[in-house]
Protein backbone atom coordinates (compact mmCIF):
# COMPACT_ATOMS: atom_id res chain seq x y z
CA UNK A 1 0.00 0.00 0.00
CA UNK A 2 1.01 3.75 -1.37
CA UNK A 3 0.48 5.61 2.86
CA UNK A 4 2.28 8.31 1.07
CA UNK A 5 -0.32 8.58 -1.81
CA UNK A 6 -3.22 8.27 0.69
CA UNK A 7 -2.19 10.66 2.99
CA UNK A 8 -1.85 13.12 0.02
CA UNK A 9 -5.31 11.85 -0.91
CA UNK A 10 -6.85 12.24 3.34
CA UNK A 11 -5.41 16.32 2.86
CA UNK A 12 -6.90 16.74 -1.31
CA UNK A 13 -10.37 15.85 0.53
CA UNK A 14 -9.89 17.80 3.46
CA UNK A 15 -9.06 21.17 1.51
CA UNK A 16 -11.28 20.40 -1.16
CA UNK A 17 -14.07 20.11 2.35
CA UNK A 18 -14.98 16.95 1.67
CA UNK A 19 -13.35 15.35 4.37
CA UNK A 20 -15.98 16.10 7.09
CA UNK A 21 -19.69 17.66 6.16
CA UNK A 22 -19.85 21.22 6.86
CA UNK A 23 -22.25 22.45 9.60
CA UNK A 24 -24.73 25.80 8.14
CA UNK A 25 -24.76 26.53 11.99
CA UNK A 26 -20.89 27.08 11.67
CA UNK A 27 -19.35 31.27 11.41
CA UNK A 28 -18.65 31.60 8.09
CA UNK A 29 -14.86 32.14 6.84
CA UNK A 30 -15.49 35.73 5.67
CA UNK A 31 -16.27 36.88 9.12
CA UNK A 32 -13.13 35.13 10.22
CA UNK A 33 -11.10 36.76 7.69
CA UNK A 34 -12.74 39.89 8.55
CA UNK A 35 -11.49 39.74 12.06
CA UNK A 36 -7.95 38.27 11.05
CA UNK A 37 -7.28 41.76 9.22
CA UNK A 38 -8.17 43.82 12.66
CA UNK A 39 -6.08 41.68 14.30
CA UNK A 40 -3.35 42.15 11.37
CA UNK A 41 -3.75 45.84 11.73
CA UNK A 42 -3.40 46.06 15.48
CA UNK A 43 -0.17 44.18 15.34
CA UNK A 44 1.31 46.58 12.54
CA UNK A 45 -0.14 49.69 14.90
CA UNK A 46 2.28 48.32 17.68
CA UNK A 47 5.06 47.03 15.50
CA UNK A 48 5.06 43.87 16.01
CA UNK A 49 4.74 43.56 12.02
CA UNK A 50 5.59 45.58 8.82
CA UNK A 51 3.19 46.08 6.07
CA UNK A 52 3.60 44.50 2.91
CA UNK A 53 4.62 46.98 0.66
CA UNK A 54 3.80 44.57 -2.33
CA UNK A 55 0.27 44.50 -3.65
CA UNK A 56 -1.22 41.38 -6.23
CA UNK A 57 -3.79 41.93 -8.23
CA UNK A 58 -6.23 38.75 -7.34
CA UNK A 59 -8.68 39.27 -10.32
CA UNK A 60 -5.63 37.69 -12.72
CA UNK A 61 -5.23 35.05 -10.68
CA UNK A 62 -7.42 31.45 -11.55
CA UNK A 63 -8.99 29.78 -8.61
CA UNK A 64 -7.48 26.44 -8.07
CA UNK A 65 -10.88 24.58 -7.19
CA UNK A 66 -14.54 24.53 -5.69
CA UNK A 67 -15.04 25.05 -1.98
CA UNK A 68 -17.32 25.22 -0.05
CA UNK A 69 -20.03 28.58 -0.08
CA UNK A 70 -19.10 29.53 3.76
CA UNK A 71 -15.61 29.13 3.00
CA UNK A 72 -13.12 31.41 1.24
CA UNK A 73 -9.87 31.99 -0.72
CA UNK A 74 -7.53 33.80 0.52
CA UNK A 75 -3.53 34.58 0.40
CA UNK A 76 -1.28 33.10 3.11
CA UNK A 77 0.66 37.02 3.03
CA UNK A 78 -2.94 38.23 4.50
CA UNK A 79 -3.22 35.54 7.21
CA UNK A 80 -0.06 35.32 8.52
CA UNK A 81 3.59 37.22 8.69
CA UNK A 82 6.86 35.45 7.96
CA UNK A 83 10.82 35.05 9.16
CA UNK A 84 14.23 33.33 8.84
CA UNK A 85 16.76 32.97 10.51
CA UNK A 86 21.02 32.96 10.64
CA UNK A 87 23.93 30.91 11.90
CA UNK A 88 25.52 32.45 14.52
CA UNK A 89 29.73 32.35 14.15
CA UNK A 90 30.88 29.16 14.13
CA UNK A 91 34.04 30.53 15.86
CA UNK A 92 32.97 32.45 18.76
CA UNK A 93 32.66 29.34 21.38
CA UNK A 94 30.63 31.45 23.73
CA UNK A 95 27.48 31.56 21.04
CA UNK A 96 27.59 27.85 21.45
CA UNK A 97 29.02 26.40 24.71
CA UNK A 98 26.31 25.31 26.96
CA UNK A 99 23.57 26.24 24.76
CA UNK A 100 20.16 25.40 25.92
CA UNK A 101 17.90 27.71 23.46
CA UNK A 102 17.05 25.71 20.47
CA UNK A 103 18.41 26.41 17.28
CA UNK A 104 16.63 24.56 14.14
CA UNK A 105 18.01 23.49 10.76
CA UNK A 106 17.03 21.55 7.83
CA UNK A 107 18.59 18.45 9.71
CA UNK A 108 15.55 18.90 12.40
CA UNK A 109 12.83 18.98 10.27
CA UNK A 110 11.95 15.21 10.02
CA UNK A 111 8.79 15.56 12.02
CA UNK A 112 5.66 17.33 11.81
CA UNK A 113 6.08 18.62 15.07
CA UNK A 114 9.65 20.56 16.74
CA UNK A 115 10.31 20.43 20.05
CA UNK A 116 14.45 19.85 20.17
CA UNK A 117 17.51 20.74 17.61
CA UNK A 118 20.55 18.66 16.96
CA UNK A 119 22.54 22.13 18.08
CA UNK A 120 21.75 24.85 21.05
CA UNK A 121 22.55 28.22 21.11
CA UNK A 122 23.81 29.64 24.10
CA UNK A 123 21.68 33.33 26.24
CA UNK A 124 24.78 35.21 24.31
CA UNK A 125 23.62 34.58 20.81
CA UNK A 126 20.14 35.69 21.66
CA UNK A 127 20.42 39.60 20.86
CA UNK A 128 20.78 39.28 17.35
CA UNK A 129 18.65 36.03 16.71
CA UNK A 130 14.79 36.15 16.61
CA UNK A 131 13.13 33.18 18.52
CA UNK A 132 9.66 32.25 17.40
CA UNK A 133 6.81 30.99 19.35
CA UNK A 134 5.01 27.63 19.77
CA UNK A 135 2.66 27.49 16.76
CA UNK A 136 4.70 28.93 14.30
CA UNK A 137 5.33 27.34 10.97
CA UNK A 138 8.52 26.00 10.06
CA UNK A 139 9.38 25.99 6.26
CA UNK A 140 12.59 24.73 4.62
CA UNK A 141 13.00 27.12 1.97
CA UNK A 142 16.87 25.86 1.00
CA UNK A 143 17.73 22.03 0.72
CA UNK A 144 18.16 19.39 -1.93
CA UNK A 145 15.24 17.56 -0.55
CA UNK A 146 13.35 20.19 -2.23
CA UNK A 147 13.54 17.89 -5.24
CA UNK A 148 10.56 15.87 -4.16
CA UNK A 149 9.73 16.41 -0.53
CA UNK A 150 8.60 19.79 1.09
CA UNK A 151 9.38 19.79 4.37
CA UNK A 152 7.33 21.65 7.62
CA UNK A 153 6.74 21.51 10.36
CA UNK A 154 4.86 22.89 13.56
CA UNK A 155 6.88 24.31 16.03
CA UNK A 156 6.19 23.38 19.90
CA UNK A 157 9.15 25.16 22.12
CA UNK A 158 10.31 28.85 21.89
CA UNK A 159 13.36 28.87 19.09
CA UNK A 160 15.33 30.16 16.76
CA UNK A 161 16.28 29.00 13.02
CA UNK A 162 18.75 29.33 10.84
CA UNK A 163 19.27 30.59 7.12
CA UNK A 164 17.53 27.35 5.34
CA UNK A 165 14.54 27.75 6.91
CA UNK A 166 11.41 30.76 6.68
CA UNK A 167 8.83 30.84 9.38
CA UNK A 168 4.95 31.56 9.12
CA UNK A 169 3.31 32.72 11.83
CA UNK A 170 -0.46 33.38 11.63
CA UNK A 171 -2.12 36.20 13.13
CA UNK A 172 -4.97 34.05 14.62
CA UNK A 173 -3.08 31.00 16.37
CA UNK A 174 -5.46 28.95 16.47
CA UNK A 175 -5.50 28.22 13.19
CA UNK A 176 -1.64 26.78 12.98
CA UNK A 177 -2.85 23.13 12.13
CA UNK A 178 -5.27 23.85 9.46
CA UNK A 179 -2.88 26.39 7.97
CA UNK A 180 0.38 23.25 8.18
CA UNK A 181 -2.38 20.64 6.41
CA UNK A 182 -3.33 23.08 3.81
CA UNK A 183 0.25 23.42 2.95
CA UNK A 184 1.27 19.77 2.69
CA UNK A 185 -1.76 19.31 0.69
CA UNK A 186 -0.50 21.32 -1.74
CA UNK A 187 2.93 20.22 -1.43
CA UNK A 188 3.43 18.76 -5.52
CA UNK A 189 2.02 22.26 -6.55
CA UNK A 190 4.59 24.07 -4.40
CA UNK A 191 7.77 22.44 -5.17
CA UNK A 192 6.73 22.78 -9.22
CA UNK A 193 5.59 26.52 -9.44
CA UNK A 194 7.67 28.03 -6.78
CA UNK A 195 11.16 25.58 -6.94
CA UNK A 196 13.98 28.81 -7.78
CA UNK A 197 16.23 27.80 -11.18
CA UNK A 198 19.21 29.08 -11.46
CA UNK A 199 20.77 28.21 -7.99
CA UNK A 200 23.49 25.39 -6.78
CA UNK A 201 21.34 24.70 -4.32
CA UNK A 202 17.85 23.68 -4.35
CA UNK A 203 15.14 26.42 -2.86
CA UNK A 204 11.90 27.94 -2.97
CA UNK A 205 11.20 31.01 -4.38
CA UNK A 206 9.60 32.02 -0.74
CA UNK A 207 8.59 35.36 -2.16
CA UNK A 208 6.01 33.87 -4.63
CA UNK A 209 4.64 31.22 -2.24
CA UNK A 210 4.18 33.51 0.33
CA UNK A 211 1.19 34.58 -1.63
CA UNK A 212 0.22 31.22 -2.42
CA UNK A 213 -4.22 30.77 -2.67
CA UNK A 214 -5.16 28.47 0.54
CA UNK A 215 -8.96 27.62 1.17
CA UNK A 216 -10.16 28.86 4.67
CA UNK A 217 -13.24 27.18 6.12
CA UNK A 218 -14.64 28.39 9.12
CA UNK A 219 -12.97 28.05 12.18
CA UNK A 220 -15.25 25.15 13.93
CA UNK A 221 -14.84 23.41 10.49
CA UNK A 222 -10.85 23.78 10.64
CA UNK A 223 -11.03 22.01 13.71
CA UNK A 224 -12.88 19.27 12.53
CA UNK A 225 -11.21 18.57 9.65
CA UNK A 226 -8.04 18.81 11.99
CA UNK A 227 -9.25 16.43 14.17
CA UNK A 228 -10.63 13.70 11.04
CA UNK A 229 -7.24 14.04 9.54
CA UNK A 230 -5.03 13.01 12.31
CA UNK A 231 -7.33 9.73 13.29
CA UNK A 232 -7.05 8.95 9.77
CA UNK A 233 -3.10 9.84 9.84
CA UNK A 234 -2.90 7.74 13.21
CA UNK A 235 -4.57 4.63 11.33
CA UNK A 236 -2.16 5.36 8.67
CA UNK A 237 0.86 5.29 11.24
CA UNK A 238 -0.39 1.99 12.50
CA UNK A 239 -0.59 0.68 8.99
CA UNK A 240 3.14 1.41 7.96
CA UNK A 241 4.29 0.41 11.49
CA UNK A 242 2.53 -3.20 10.23
CA UNK A 243 4.26 -2.63 6.82
CA UNK A 244 7.81 -1.91 8.70
CA UNK A 245 7.41 -4.99 9.93
CA UNK A 246 6.98 -7.01 6.93
CA UNK A 247 9.37 -4.85 5.24
CA UNK A 248 12.37 -5.98 7.91
CA UNK A 249 11.25 -9.80 6.82
CA UNK A 250 11.45 -9.31 3.86
CA UNK A 251 15.03 -7.55 3.65
CA UNK A 252 16.10 -10.62 5.75
CA UNK A 253 14.76 -12.94 3.45
CA UNK A 254 16.35 -10.74 0.36
CA UNK A 255 19.56 -10.59 2.99
CA UNK A 256 19.50 -15.19 3.19
CA UNK A 257 19.44 -15.08 -0.18
CA UNK A 258 22.48 -13.22 -0.84
CA UNK A 259 23.73 -14.98 1.77
CA UNK A 260 22.72 -18.65 -0.27
CA UNK A 261 23.92 -17.49 -2.88
CA UNK A 262 27.84 -16.19 -2.57
CA UNK A 263 28.19 -19.43 -0.19
CA UNK A 264 27.35 -21.79 -3.33
CA UNK A 265 24.07 -22.56 -1.42
CA UNK A 266 21.09 -21.25 -3.65
CA UNK A 267 22.00 -23.22 -7.25
CA UNK A 268 23.49 -26.06 -7.97
CA UNK A 269 26.76 -26.37 -9.19
CA UNK A 270 27.41 -28.20 -12.82
CA UNK A 271 30.62 -30.48 -12.92
CA UNK A 272 30.49 -29.39 -16.63
CA UNK A 273 30.91 -25.37 -15.90
CA UNK A 274 34.89 -24.11 -16.55
CA UNK A 275 36.06 -23.63 -13.22
CA UNK A 276 36.62 -20.02 -11.88
CA UNK A 277 40.46 -20.78 -12.40
CA UNK A 278 39.77 -20.46 -16.16
CA UNK A 279 37.94 -17.19 -15.92
CA UNK A 280 41.47 -15.91 -13.94
CA UNK A 281 43.74 -17.17 -16.80
CA UNK A 282 41.49 -15.30 -19.42
CA UNK A 283 41.56 -12.31 -17.21
CA UNK A 284 45.39 -12.11 -16.63
CA UNK A 285 45.80 -12.45 -20.20
CA UNK A 286 43.54 -9.65 -21.05
CA UNK A 287 45.09 -7.56 -18.91
CA UNK A 288 48.73 -8.40 -20.62
CA UNK A 289 47.20 -7.36 -23.98
CA UNK A 290 46.19 -4.47 -21.82
CA UNK A 291 49.93 -3.40 -20.26
CA UNK A 292 51.41 -4.20 -23.75
CA UNK A 293 48.94 -1.72 -25.07
CA UNK A 294 49.88 1.23 -23.10
CA UNK A 295 46.49 0.96 -21.61
CA UNK A 296 47.57 -0.78 -17.78
CA UNK A 297 50.22 -0.42 -15.90
CA UNK A 298 53.24 -3.63 -15.19
CA UNK A 299 52.16 -3.41 -11.28
CA UNK A 300 48.08 -3.85 -12.15
CA UNK A 301 49.13 -7.31 -13.45
CA UNK A 302 50.12 -8.02 -9.80
CA UNK A 303 47.40 -9.50 -7.50
CA UNK A 304 47.94 -8.59 -3.72
CA UNK A 305 48.18 -12.24 -2.08
CA UNK A 306 45.26 -13.96 -0.10
CA UNK A 307 46.44 -15.08 3.16
CA UNK A 308 44.43 -17.99 4.32
CA UNK A 309 43.63 -16.30 7.82
CA UNK A 310 41.53 -13.71 5.59
CA UNK A 311 39.38 -16.37 4.23
CA UNK A 312 36.18 -15.59 6.14
CA UNK A 313 34.16 -19.04 4.87
CA UNK A 314 33.77 -21.85 2.53
CA UNK A 315 33.40 -22.22 -0.90
CA UNK A 316 32.80 -24.92 -3.51
CA UNK A 317 35.86 -26.13 -5.55
CA UNK A 318 35.28 -24.82 -8.62
CA UNK A 319 34.87 -21.23 -7.43
CA UNK A 320 37.74 -18.81 -6.12
CA UNK A 321 38.82 -16.02 -3.74
CA UNK A 322 40.00 -12.92 -5.40
CA UNK A 323 40.12 -9.44 -4.57
CA UNK A 324 37.71 -7.05 -6.34
CA UNK A 325 40.87 -4.67 -7.37
CA UNK A 326 42.06 -7.76 -9.39
CA UNK A 327 39.18 -7.83 -11.47
CA UNK A 328 38.03 -4.58 -11.97
CA UNK A 329 38.79 -1.79 -14.37
CA UNK A 330 39.29 0.72 -11.61
CA UNK A 331 42.35 -0.03 -10.45
CA UNK A 332 43.12 2.34 -13.34
CA UNK A 333 42.18 5.95 -12.60
CA UNK A 334 39.06 6.69 -14.23
CA UNK A 335 39.14 10.70 -16.25
CA UNK A 336 38.29 13.20 -14.48
CA UNK A 337 36.38 16.33 -16.06
CA UNK A 338 35.14 19.99 -14.47
CA UNK A 339 31.80 20.06 -15.12
CA UNK A 340 31.14 23.19 -16.48
CA UNK A 341 32.70 21.92 -19.36
CA UNK A 342 31.45 18.91 -20.04
CA UNK A 343 28.61 18.68 -22.88
CA UNK A 344 25.47 20.12 -20.62
CA UNK A 345 23.20 17.42 -22.32
CA UNK A 346 25.13 14.38 -20.55
CA UNK A 347 24.11 12.65 -17.91
CA UNK A 348 25.35 14.64 -14.56
CA UNK A 349 25.12 11.77 -11.52
CA UNK A 350 24.06 12.90 -7.91
CA UNK A 351 23.86 10.54 -4.93
CA UNK A 352 20.00 11.76 -4.21
CA UNK A 353 19.26 10.25 -7.52
CA UNK A 354 20.00 6.85 -6.16
CA UNK A 355 17.73 5.40 -3.91
CA UNK A 356 18.58 2.88 -0.69
CA UNK A 357 19.18 -0.48 -2.42
CA UNK A 358 19.99 0.74 -5.38
CA UNK A 359 16.94 2.01 -7.27
CA UNK A 360 17.52 5.02 -10.10
CA UNK A 361 15.36 7.73 -9.12
CA UNK A 362 15.54 10.07 -11.99
CA UNK A 363 17.86 10.94 -14.70
CA UNK A 364 19.19 15.06 -15.12
CA UNK A 365 21.40 16.20 -17.41
CA UNK A 366 24.73 18.64 -16.39
CA UNK A 367 22.77 21.66 -18.04
CA UNK A 368 19.56 20.79 -15.96
CA UNK A 369 21.63 20.03 -12.70
CA UNK A 370 23.77 23.24 -12.90
CA UNK A 371 26.36 20.77 -11.94
CA UNK A 372 29.83 22.32 -10.89
CA UNK A 373 33.51 21.13 -9.73
CA UNK A 374 35.37 18.12 -10.47
CA UNK A 375 33.49 15.20 -11.57
CA UNK A 376 34.27 11.48 -12.41
CA UNK A 377 33.52 10.17 -16.03
CA UNK A 378 31.47 6.76 -15.66
CA UNK A 379 30.16 4.77 -19.05
CA UNK A 380 27.60 2.41 -19.88
CA UNK A 381 27.99 -0.74 -18.13
CA UNK A 382 29.89 0.26 -15.32
CA UNK A 383 28.95 -0.70 -11.56
CA UNK A 384 28.38 2.45 -9.68
CA UNK A 385 29.11 2.19 -6.05
CA UNK A 386 28.50 5.34 -3.16
CA UNK A 387 31.61 5.20 -0.88
CA UNK A 388 29.96 7.53 1.44
CA UNK A 389 27.00 5.85 3.67
CA UNK A 390 27.59 2.31 2.31
CA UNK A 391 25.40 0.98 4.62
CA UNK A 392 22.44 2.86 2.17
CA UNK A 393 23.58 0.09 -0.41
CA UNK A 394 23.46 2.60 -2.95
CA UNK A 395 24.75 0.32 -6.16
CA UNK A 396 23.50 0.07 -9.67
CA UNK A 397 24.92 -1.19 -13.08
CA UNK A 398 25.10 2.58 -15.26
CA UNK A 399 21.94 2.42 -17.91
CA UNK A 400 24.22 5.13 -20.09
CA UNK A 401 27.57 7.59 -19.80
CA UNK A 402 28.04 10.21 -17.82
CA UNK A 403 29.58 12.21 -14.77
CA UNK A 404 29.10 11.36 -10.91
CA UNK A 405 30.43 13.16 -7.94
CA UNK A 406 33.63 11.70 -6.78
CA UNK A 407 31.40 9.98 -3.69
CA UNK A 408 30.49 7.57 -6.44
CA UNK A 409 33.49 4.89 -7.63
CA UNK A 410 32.36 3.89 -11.07
CA UNK A 411 34.10 0.34 -11.79
CA UNK A 412 33.50 -1.98 -14.77
CA UNK A 413 35.05 -5.60 -14.68
CA UNK A 414 37.10 -7.53 -17.12
CA UNK A 415 36.73 -10.48 -18.87
CA UNK A 416 32.85 -11.58 -19.52
CA UNK A 417 32.37 -11.52 -15.09
CA UNK A 418 28.34 -11.43 -15.15
CA UNK A 419 28.08 -7.83 -13.57
CA UNK A 420 24.80 -8.59 -12.10
CA UNK A 421 26.95 -10.91 -9.98
CA UNK A 422 29.10 -8.61 -8.72
CA UNK A 423 26.28 -6.00 -7.88
CA UNK A 424 24.19 -8.71 -5.83
CA UNK A 425 27.43 -10.03 -4.06
CA UNK A 426 28.49 -6.16 -3.09
CA UNK A 427 24.62 -5.88 -1.04
CA UNK A 428 25.40 -8.96 0.49
CA UNK A 429 25.36 -8.96 4.43
CA UNK A 430 29.20 -10.35 4.15
CA UNK A 431 30.58 -7.27 2.14
CA UNK A 432 27.74 -4.49 4.19
CA UNK A 433 29.46 -5.99 7.17
CA UNK A 434 32.79 -6.21 6.50
CA UNK A 435 33.08 -2.53 5.14
CA UNK A 436 30.90 -0.91 7.29
CA UNK A 437 33.66 -2.22 10.05
CA UNK A 438 36.56 -0.25 8.24
CA UNK A 439 34.27 3.07 7.12
CA UNK A 440 35.56 6.67 8.65
CA UNK A 441 33.89 9.38 9.78
CA UNK A 442 31.26 10.15 12.69
CA UNK A 443 28.35 12.04 10.60
CA UNK A 444 28.85 10.82 7.20
CA UNK A 445 30.53 7.59 7.35
CA UNK A 446 32.24 6.53 4.03
CA UNK A 447 35.02 4.19 2.75
CA UNK A 448 38.06 4.64 0.93
CA UNK A 449 39.05 3.12 -2.42
CA UNK A 450 41.67 1.25 -1.42
CA UNK A 451 39.67 -0.52 0.94
CA UNK A 452 37.16 -1.77 -1.89
CA UNK A 453 39.84 -2.55 -4.10
CA UNK A 454 41.42 -4.86 -1.96
CA UNK A 455 38.34 -6.92 -0.45
CA UNK A 456 38.50 -10.19 -1.50
CA UNK A 457 35.38 -11.66 -2.54
CA UNK A 458 34.19 -15.46 -3.72
CA UNK A 459 33.87 -16.27 -7.64
CA UNK A 460 31.91 -18.63 -9.10
CA UNK A 461 32.30 -20.03 -12.33
CA UNK A 462 31.25 -17.60 -15.00
CA UNK A 463 28.23 -19.70 -15.94
CA UNK A 464 27.39 -19.88 -12.41
CA UNK A 465 27.77 -16.48 -11.97
CA UNK A 466 24.63 -16.07 -14.74
CA UNK A 467 22.58 -18.44 -13.07
CA UNK A 468 22.82 -16.95 -9.45
CA UNK A 469 21.96 -13.24 -10.89
CA UNK A 470 19.15 -14.50 -13.03
CA UNK A 471 17.84 -16.77 -9.42
CA UNK A 472 18.38 -13.87 -7.29
CA UNK A 473 16.29 -11.56 -10.01
CA UNK A 474 13.48 -14.44 -10.14
CA UNK A 475 13.12 -14.96 -6.33
CA UNK A 476 13.57 -10.78 -5.21
CA UNK A 477 10.97 -10.32 -7.93
CA UNK A 478 8.47 -12.99 -6.48
CA UNK A 479 9.06 -11.58 -2.51
CA UNK A 480 8.43 -8.03 -3.92
CA UNK A 481 5.02 -9.23 -5.54
CA UNK A 482 4.07 -10.84 -2.49
CA UNK A 483 4.91 -8.05 -0.43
Amino acid sequence: MDTKKLRQKILDLAIRGKLVPQDPNDEPASLLLERIRTEKERLIKEGKIKRSKKTVEDDEIEIPFEIPESWEWCRLSDIASYGGGKTPSMDNKKYWLNGKNLWITSKDMKYERINNSLMRISDDALPFMTQYEPGTLLLVTRSGILRHSLPIAILEEKATVNQDLKTISLHLRRMHEYVYYAIKARESFILKEYHKDGTTVDSINFEKFSDILLPIPPLAEQKRIVNEVERWFTLIDELESNEDDLVKAIDKAKSKILDLAIHGKLVPQNPNDEPASVLMNCIREEKKRLVKEGKLKKKDLEDTPINEDEIPFDIPESWEWVRLGYISTYASTKKKINATKADPNLWGLDLEDIEKGGRLLCIKSVGERKAIGEKTCFSEGDILYSKLRPYLLKILIAPKDGICTPEIIPFNCYGSICKDYIVCLLKSSYVDDYINSVTFGVKMPRVSTDTLVSLIIPLPPLAEQKRIAEKIEKAFKAIDELS
